[in-house]
């Protein structure tokens, strides 16, 4: 059935979505009651039992050890007889990795000319040649022994004291810097400050330091200098702790904010937007409507020269195929690959753990059953063009088109990531719910069923709902998510810039010592 005609009250023909020709499960769009009659696919079952919205029905019998297909693609076996009617969930339905082939890294998609209609917005044309969609003074501790003083010195200055066109004064407190090896770990810190520190959507930085650390201050500048035009550096212990620090900081953020008021917002082209691609509380609706609508923007952006970067290694995970078919080189098919590759080394240490841990406790509710289904799912956000990168977590994005950058599912962190890499915009999917946000960038949160839109409107930004109503095509729904990031980019708050959301979590990946 077109998602594209259902009717909002629930008839036979659209009680449930059956999603590709050869699937042999149908997703419920409403909670189906016992007996309850779905005519889809030419096939009339009636439901063995009650069957919550966004669970899957079977639509013939399906012998234990037999392939279950969503999507047109394999999510697993069952693990026992399912009758025709019955529900397909973690109860009956076995997870099994999937193999990829070494002919799948052989990829050579040729990439497509860019459009030479860009629309524009009004955003800040930084030095670098980058833009931002904001104008922040970001204040940024070098471990969690300056986090505190970092909060007190961006509390010094509430939004109503601020020169007119600076959006704000932002701490970046975070547990890490310290207590771990002089290696990747702080490798891996010193990218995403350096990322928060010297992004397009902030003017200015300060970043602040005990002065003992493992992540010294000194890492962050040329030669012996703790100072540049942009970027200035202290330490507790050099300040004479923490009120002396506080009151430092606040005169150096004085100096830096006469920096960022004579910014000023002017027409750049679209290009330059960098959108970061997340999902969080996703449920088995997130890749019927909010999901490939994202992926119509993602698409749009692609052709206009812009760029958008798909995240969440650990929620690819089963859907990889999909991705190499689209890479544009060997090179960059094989980048992919040890992503997941790394992944699994790094799971490795943990004994029991698998990339199905991932699905969380809603994710199941929501109707996901295993890795494999949520990222057949997660990955439509990329659309459709051809994969031109792939990064490390928080490394500088420089591609346009299509760029993926490895980061683990967990949103605080992810987000972290993106923001980092340069995301001047996040767009967020979220199926159960979620009220995330980034201190400088903003998020704009795209509601996957009516159902969480209507509840949690505050947070939301787009209702991507409508697609499952009928009200609204995939298409349709894409090309809105387009427009609001262009208005995001000129100014337009965003629900979480709103609330006030401003999650920082790096992604720590070593011992603690």
């Amino acid at each position: 059935m077109s998602l594209l005609h259902i009717q909002s009250a629930p008839t036979a023909e659209s009680a449930a979505l059956h999603l590709h020709p050869s699937d042999n499960v149908a997703i419920a769009r409403v909670a189906l009651t016992e007996g309850q009659v779905v005519r889809v696919a030419g096939r009339e079952v009636r439901a063995a039992g009650f069957i919550p919205a966004g669970h899957k029905i079977a639509l013939a019998e399906i012998a234990p050890g037999e392939p279950v297909i969503r999507y047109g693609s394999f999510i697993g076996r069952a693990s026992r007889a399912i009758r025709a009617g019955e529900a397909v969930h973690t109860h009956n339905l076995a997870f099994e990795e999937t193999a990829i082939g070494d002919e799948l890294l052989n990829a050579n998609t040729p990439v497509p000319p860019v459009s030479t209609d860009v629309p524009t917005f009004l955003g800040y044309a930084r030095e670098d040649g980058r833009a931002g969609t904001r104008n922040y003074i970001a204040v940024a501790a070098a471990s969690n022994c300056s986090a505190h003083v970092v909060e007190l010195i961006a509390q010094s200055f509430p939004a109503a004291s601020l020169p007119e066109g600076v959006d704000g004064v932002v701490a970046f407190p975070h547990g890490e810097g310290c207590g771990h090896t002089i290696g990747p770990d702080t490798r891996q810190l010193e990218r995403v400050l350096s990322g928060v520190l010297d992004h397009p959507n902030v003017a200015a930085g300060l970043l602040l330091g005990l002065g003992c650390e493992v992540n010294q201050i000194g890492n962050y500048f040329p030669a012996e200098a703790t100072r540049t035009d942009r970027l200035i550096g202290m330490t507790l212990q050099s300040s004479g702790g923490t009120q002396p620090t506080v009151e430092a900081g606040v005169r150096e953020v004085k100096r830096l904010l006469e920096r960022a008021a004579a910014q000023k917002r002017v027409p750049v082209p679209a290009s330059k937007i960098v959108l970061g691609l997340n999902c969080g509380g996703s449920d088995s609706f997130s890749g019927i409507s909010a999901n490939p609508a994202l992926g119509v923007c993602s698409d749009l952006l692609a052709r206009i020269g812009a760029t958008a970067v798909l995240a969440e290694t650990t929620e690819i995970f089963g859907a990889e195929q999909l991705l190499l078919r689209r890479a544009r080189n060997r090179q960059v098919a094989e980048k992919l690959m040890e992503c997941v590759r790394g992944y699994k080394r790094y799971l490795g240490q943990f004994t029991g753990s698998s990339f199905d841990d991932n699905p969380t406790p809603g994710n199941k509710s929501g109707g996901l059953s295993n890795i494999l289904e949520k990222s057949l799912g997660a990955v439509a956000k990329s659309g459709t063009t051809p994969l031109r990168d792939v990064v490390d977590y928080a490394e500088r994005i420089a591609s346009p088109g299509l760029v993926f950058m490895n980061t683990p599912g967990y949103d605080p962190v992810s987000l972290t990531g993106l923001a980092a890499g340069g995301a001047n915009l996040i767009a967020f999917t979220t199926g159960r719910g979620s009220a995330i946000g980034f201190p400088t960038v903003p998020v704009i949160k795209i509601a996957t069923n009516p159902g969480v839109f209507e509840r949690m409107r505050g947070n939301m930004d787009i209702n991507a709902g409508r697609i499952l109503e009928g009200e609204a095509s995939i298409e349709d729904i894409g090309r809105e998510i387009f427009e609001r990031i262009l208005a995001a980019a000129s100014g337009q708050r965003t629900s979480s810039e709103i609330l006030g959301h401003h999650e920082f979590v790096p992604w720590r990946i070593g011992p603690v010592l």
